[in-house]
């Protein structure tokens, strides 16, 4: 029963977010809206994370099986896709590298920072 009720208040928030992309005539999709609702009831204390903890580890487990029909549908468009692959190729492995090293460089300042405050909060 509690797996329902973590599920149930997982999908009003899904909804909420679809009621959101269905009134805000932005290119955003229901879904990044519903887990921006998601993330705020989260930060504001609404919902506290043990609401939901249970069901979202079930979820996360079962991700990968989620990936596995739209890898067939890739399979099935190889015809296709086959002129694409070395543009799509390069783009991932620029991209890629860039996220990681945008990543890598905000992490340490944050981390940089955060000994500065401790530092600072010590004397």
């Amino acid at each position: 029963m509690q797996y329902l009720k973590q599920f149930g208040l997982i999908l009003l928030f899904s909804f909420l977010g679809e009621l959101l992309h269905a009134l805000i005539p932005l290119p955003v999709p229901g879904s990044i809206y519903g887990l921006l609702l998601l993330f705020l009831a989260l930060c504001l204390g609404i919902v506290r994370l043990q609401q939901l903890q249970e069901t979202a580890k079930f979820l996360l487990q079962v991700l990968p099986v989620l990936f596995v029909p739209a890898g067939v549908g890739l399979l099935e468009s190889w015809g296709e896709l086959k002129p694409l692959l070395l543009p799509a190729i390069l783009l991932i492995s620029v991209s890629t590298v860039l996220v990681m090293g945008i990543s890598g460089r905000v992490t340490q300042r944050l981390l940089r920072r955060k000994k500065k405050t401790e530092g600072e909060a010590k004397k």
